[in-house]
């Protein structure tokens, strides 16, 4: 991460209260001179009360704003939401501009204003494990995945033979995989 000069816009990492980011990118919406991206992730999830989509914040406790700093801090400072800015001692980092110009395509692909829509990658093959029930800590295997019905096919030995049975994309662990 770069400084740049404190006459120029450029964007900074905002800290903000817990949970509070969009609240505090709201806010600074309203400011004059400041722009703000805010990204959010959505993804459904399992619950006791069955499967629900989730929207959070990509980067939990913080927003990028672009303004300049010699003319805006303060008021971006008091905005409601707002911890602060980002420092290393006293030096205030800026975000590079390619950096938050990739995620805004990324998000812009998908058509979603600010929300990236994700869910569980799962192939044929993949090594599994069932989460709960019956078959709790099974491990499996993947033969087929029928993302319409939200359901996977796996193979896994049960009773001394190999079965293929249809279970919940949501029912299983999936290994961690190394980002691209």
């Amino acid at each position: 991460m770069t400084g740049s000069s404190p006459s120029e816009y450029a964007w900074y990492c905002l800290k903000t209260q817990t949970k509070r980011e969009a609240i505090a990118a709201a806010h600074l919406r309203e400011l004059e001179g400041v722009e703000v991206f805010c990204p959010m992730l959505r993804y459904r999830k399992a619950t006791r009360r069955g499967k629900v989509w989730w929207v959070e914040a990509l980067f939990p406790g913080y927003v990028l704003a672009r303004f300049v700093l010699e003319t805006e801090e303060r008021a971006v400072m008091y905005s409601q939401g707002v911890r602060g800015l980002v420092r290393f001692g006293e030096k205030v980092p800026a975000v590079p501009d390619d950096f938050v110009e990739v995620l805004r395509q990324e998000v812009a692909r998908q058509g979603a204003e600010e929300v990236l829509t994700v869910g569980p990658r799962i192939t044929e093959g993949e090594e599994v494990e069932l989460a709960h029930g019956p078959l709790g800590g099974v491990r499996a295997t993947v033969v087929e995945v029928l993302p319409a019905r939200e359901r996977v096919k796996v193979l896994l030995e049960f009773l001394g033979r190999e079965q293929v049975i249809e279970v919940d994309l949501f029912s299983l662990l999936l290994p961690r995989k190394p980002l691209p």
